[in-house]
């Protein structure tokens, strides 16, 4: 019996990879001028040493920071700043303070310039190990510098019943995990 499949052509073919965490990763200008980007392409590529990759496109303010800096932070949001996760995403920090517009606090990291954002869970702060142009994106990879959670939100996993993290489905689509957890039969 032959299974049944659809072709996608073009670019959507990432989407059959979502859906994907969504974090807030701030970083800073020279001048240590904060701004939020919000990304769905966020991975850990090594334990040892410990580094994170996110894919930025360099038409976006953020990409220039960071290059410049060499330092970022990526947060982990929850559904009860969804808008404000959403606003991240859609405008420019070239222009407008994302702090200011969204009502997100600021709060100096331990280990870099960049802010972490109050109202997040979680915290990676890093340091610029590599950065491989992709095409039309950049992967940044973090050495991460620094790593801390909300500690009521977290023991060796996420409390699922507690928070609601926020999964980018594509295009203006979120969803978030059901708190069920299975385990294979081993």
């Amino acid at each position: 019996m032959e299974k049944s499949t659809i072709d996608i052509v073009g670019p959507s073919f990432f989407r059959l990879l979502h859906p994907k965490l969504t974090v807030l990763l701030t970083c800073v200008d020279e001048a240590e001028r904060a701004n939020i980007i919000t990304l769905a392409w966020a991975i850990p590529t090594s334990i040892n040493p410990p580094l994170i990759a996110v894919s930025i496109s360099p038409s976006r303010h953020s990409h220039g920071l960071i290059e410049k800096t060499k330092e970022f932070v990526i947060n982990i949001p929850t559904t009860e700043i969804l808008n404000e996760m959403f606003f991240c995403g859609r405008k420019s920090g070239k222009d407008i303070d994302k702090f200011r517009e969204t009502g997100l606090t600021p709060l100096p990291a331990r280990k870099v310039k960049p802010p972490i954002i109050k109202e997040c869970v979680t915290f990676l702060e890093c340091k610029l190990f590599n950065q491989v142009p992709t095409g039309d994106h950049t992967l940044f990879i973090g050495e991460v510098l620094a790593a801390y959670v909300d500690k009521d939100a977290f023991n060796k996993t996420y409390d699922l019943e507690k928070i609601k993290l926020i999964y980018h489905m594509g295009g203006n689509q979120f969803t978030t995990l059901n708190p069920e957890i299975m385990t294979p039969e081993t």
